[in-house]
C-alpha cells in the first residue's frame, strides 16, 4: 500500500493515525499516545479495525492539548479538560 501525499491528506476527511501525525506537524508516537488516553476522537473501520481520525476534529484536539502543554498543563489536567474528573 503506498503512503498518501500531502495533497491527498489535506482533502480527505479521515485520516491515518501516520497521517494526522504528519497533518499536525507531531511525531506519531505523540498521536498514539493521546489517542490512548482518550483525548482524541477515532472511528475504528475496516476488519482490522484500523482507527481513523476526523482530520478538522482531531486536529483541533491535538492543537489544543499542545497549547495546554505550552502552558504547563500536566496530563492530569488535560485529561480532565477534555474528559472530566471521573
Amino acid at each position: 500500500m503506498r503512503k498518501r501525499t500531502k495533497e491527498e491528506i489535506i482533502e480527505r476527511d479521515y485520516l491515518k493515525m501516520s497521517e494526522l501525525a504528519e497533518y499536525c506537524g507531531v511525531r506519531y508516537s505523540t498521536i498514539k499516545y493521546y489517542s490512548e488516553l482518550g483525548l482524541i476522537p477515532y472511528e475504528q473501520k475496516g476488519e482490522r479495525l484500523a482507527k481513523y481520525y476526523p482530520k478538522e476534529e482531531a486536529s483541533k484536539r491535538v492543537k489544543k492539548i499542545l497549547d495546554m502543554r505550552q502552558e504547563n498543563k500536566s496530563v492530569p489536567e488535560i485529561i480532565t479538560y477534555f474528559i472530566g474528573s471521573k
